[in-house]
């Protein structure tokens, strides 16, 4: 038998994995996947960075539309909606982070959705969740080519880079290219991914995920029109290679219709985050909230400003050491600002981010008191990382936290009421608890669904801009 290229091994895995390839254990981690996802982007959808894509968006037109999150009776073409829909999935930087580093949802749950919806016969919830996981493993596979990868990102932000390609092959399943279509759209897709880090903590950053869900989306469109490109872009130094210094690719193994296919997703779980910031700061917030708690249990109805220095030992990565942070999304990437807000308010929020807390005095004093080390033992790796904080007070006393996997963490990931419980609180913000209600009912059950329109349909609501007809939620009753 001849052995396939790389590429023309993902083409073939992307056209024969059918339903009867998904696990138990992969249907439930991804089902926890599409909720979190779904409800960051519906909190999402009241930032200003997505109102402004919207705004720009809506001066497109087409002939097939889908839905907008959170915006009764605003459509937009697939494109468009995948676009804008990415966008508020990370506008927070709320949504879930992979090892080797990347946001696997945003660039992907969007584009189906937004695809879905147009098709002439709708997908079941299992060809939903098998499309989904299709642009999961693609991304986890590219990942694991380069051991750069498995590092905190310094060049290039992930989603940008893999997250396109797990759009395009997500959205070519779902639109049943065979495998040299397939190839042709992760050609197209390569052509459309890249984004410097440079742009993070800036609002620029949330465009990254939604460039990715519709370059993917329009990448998988156009091989279904049948434009072509390279038929090796996987196994080529100058096509996905060209991201990586040290990438090593290797086919795919061999899908037939009664093999049992291995997942990325089985060996490695997934980290969602209790607050909307980088993943790192979540060893910090909570190191600094177990420092906090050694000291108020010594000295109870003790000031923080008794604090005289706060040394933190987290690994170096330049982009999420910002002293000072003057808006949202550098708070969102500062070690400094989560250190200083855990210890302030004993955890870290939504509300943290808002202006009127990120310009509190008593955290600006506290910012001013912060040392930082990067110990050579602390890696740049979400898999190897630890967070350590000294709280040094005036009279000389030391109050000492290590965190070495925060709650939340594939190693520790949440709950399921936990999770729920995250869900539950962000979408409420935008829609009313029956919609919730609805929506944890329908993906709960979405690998027995037969028609999964409902699902785009609850997230199309919005209890602030409810249409007359659509008080009473009638046409779901």
């Amino acid at each position: 038998m001849i052995r396939k290229g790389v590429t023309e091994s993902f083409g073939a895995a992307v056209s024969c994995l059918s339903t009867s390839h998904l696990t138990d254990e992969v249907i439930r981690r991804s089902k926890r996947m599409i909720l979190d996802t779904l409800g960051v982007g519906l909190l999402g959808t009241s930032t200003p960075v997505f109102n402004t894509v919207l705004q720009y968006s809506q001066r497109q037109q087409a002939l097939e539309n889908s839905k907008v999150w959170g915006r009764p009776g605003l459509s937009l073409p697939p494109q468009y909606a995948a676009f804008v829909n990415g966008v508020a999935v990370h506008s927070m930087d709320f949504d879930d982070t992979w090892h080797p580093a990347t946001h696997p949802s945003g660039a992907v749950l969007p584009a189906v959705l937004a695809l879905a919806e147009t098709l002439p016969v709708k997908p079941s919830g299992l060809e939903l969740l098998l499309a989904f996981n299709v642009g999961i493993e693609v991304q986890g596979r590219l990942l694991r080519f380069s051991k750069e990868a498995y590092n905190i990102p310094k060049r290039f932000h992930p989603p940008a880079v893999v997250g396109v390609m797990g759009s395009a092959a997500a959205t070519a399943k779902l639109l049943g290219l065979p495998a040299a279509q397939s190839i042709a759209a992760l050609a197209i897709a390569c052509s459309s991914a890249g984004a410097p880090m440079a742009n993070a903590a800036t609002q620029t950053k949330p465009l990254h995920m939604g460039n990715a869900a519709r370059g993917g989306l329009e990448a998988s469109q156009l091989a279904f029109l049948g434009l072509e490109g390279n038929a090796q872009i996987l196994d080529l130094e100058s096509g996905f290679g060209a991201f990586y210094p040290d990438y090593v690719p290797h086919p795919l193994a061999e899908v037939t219709p009664g093999s049992h296919y291995r997942w990325v997703l089985e060996d490695q779980n997934i980290a969602q985050k209790r607050f909307p910031a980088h993943l790192g700061m979540h060893w910090v917030a909570d190191a600094a909230i177990e420092a906090r708690a050694k000291f108020l249990d010594k000295y109870p109805n003790a000031d923080l400003s008794q604090i005289k220095k706060i040394t933190l030992r987290v690994p170096s990565s330049r982009y999420v050491d910002c002293p000072l942070p003057d808006s949202e999304h550098q708070a969102r990437h500062s070690f400094q600002f989560n250190c200083c807000t855990a210890l302030l308010d004993g955890k870290v929020s939504v509300d943290s981010f808002s202006k009127s807390q990120i310009n509190r005095s008593s955290l600006k004093e506290l910012l001013l008191k912060v040392q930082m080390e990067n110990p050579q033992d602390n890696h740049s790796s979400f898999e190897k990382m630890y967070c350590e904080i000294a709280v040094e007070t005036t009279q000389g006393e030391l109050f000492t936290a290590r965190c070495n996997t925060f709650y939340g963490h594939w190693r520790k990931p949440l709950s399921h009421e936990d999770l729920v419980r995250k869900f539950k609180a962000n979408a409420s913000n935008v829609l009313s608890a029956d919609v919730v209600e609805g929506i944890i009912y329908t993906v709960d059950h979405l690998d027995t669904n037969h028609d999964c329109s409902i699902l785009w349909s609850y997230m199309h609501f919005n209890k602030h801009m409810m249409h007359r007809d659509e008080r009473r939620y009638s046409a779901l009753a």
